[in-house]
């Protein structure tokens, strides 16, 4: 994975994936805590637990994947 985007768009990547991360976390826990039976509740907390990661790790690396598919973002 070559670095394909600059500093500022690290930075956004990285900040939106932990801010992503983290609703999924309080997602699941309130899946969890509040003992409703809602496996939508439980699966999107999942499926925004993976997004978040994938942009930590986009962050982290400084590489984007629309922009590896030939896509220009403003970041």
């Amino acid at each position: 994975m070559a670095c394909n985007i600059d500093a500022r768009g690290r930075v956004v990547r990285l900040v939106t994936g932990l801010v992503t991360l983290a609703l999924g976390v309080v997602a699941m826990l309130v899946a969890w805590l509040a003992a409703w039976d809602h496996v939508a509740i439980t699966v999107g907390g999942i499926v925004l637990c993976v997004f978040g990661a994938f942009g930590v790790i986009q962050g982290w690396a400084g590489w984007c994947a629309v922009r590896a598919l030939g896509f220009r973002t403003r970041l």
